[in-house]
């Protein structure tokens, strides 16, 4: 048994009755919670967890996207990554934006830098380093560090799920990027030099 057909996203047919009323919601939308789907009790205690860190986060929209892609490379989660450039686009970031958060933090605007670093402290040393936090309680408030912590660790948990059950990128996400893929962001220094 490979590890994508263990669990693959469960079809309408099939969906559990444990999880009807959550059929028609963020649940039925997207392959990942479709795989989540084979634990019901597991989606059940996600549910408020993922309201807030996608829904009410501190962070705002823009800066929890950021947290979240970082993560995703982290991750080598293709799923998550492509999924959340998508998201990206449609709060308006552009691809130059979007593709830097691949890269070296000196590439990224001040800000994102500063989203980036702390995600990459957590990932790297299980902790975000007192400068960072410095930067990070500036930029975003004592709530928005225990959001970025949230969220890494929520993104985290999504991306071994994806990651263990190869999970496919949802149809209409990979038709997105088919048609338009993602610009590679050009470097500070071909910028300055153009």
């Amino acid at each position: 048994m490979s590890s994508r057909t263990a669990c693959p996203p469960i079809p309408d047919a099939d969906w559990p009755e444990a999880l009807a009323e959550f059929r028609g919601g963020f649940l039925g939308s997207a392959n990942v919670y479709r795989v989540m789907a084979h634990h019901p009790a597991l989606v059940r205690a996600w549910a408020d967890l993922r309201r807030h860190v996608v829904i009410d986060t501190s962070l705002g929209a823009e800066f929890s996207e950021i947290v979240i892609l970082r993560a995703a490379v982290h991750l080598g989660s293709p799923y998550e990554w492509a999924h959340h450039v998508v998201r990206a686009r449609k709060l308006g970031m552009n691809d130059a934006r979007i593709a830097s958060i691949r890269g070296d933090i000196g590439e990224m605007d001040e800000q994102d830098g500063v989203l980036a670093k702390a995600v990459d402290d957590l990932v790297t040393h299980k902790r975000i380093a007192s400068g960072t936090l410095e930067e990070l309680f500036a930029l975003a408030g004592k709530d928005g560090a225990f959001d970025l912590i949230a969220t890494v660790g929520f993104y985290s948990t999504l991306g071994y799920i994806l990651n263990t059950f190869d999970t496919p990128i949802d149809d209409d996400i990979a038709h997105e990027l088919a048609q338009h893929p993602l610009e590679a962001a050009p470097s500070k220094s071909s910028a300055e030099n153009s």
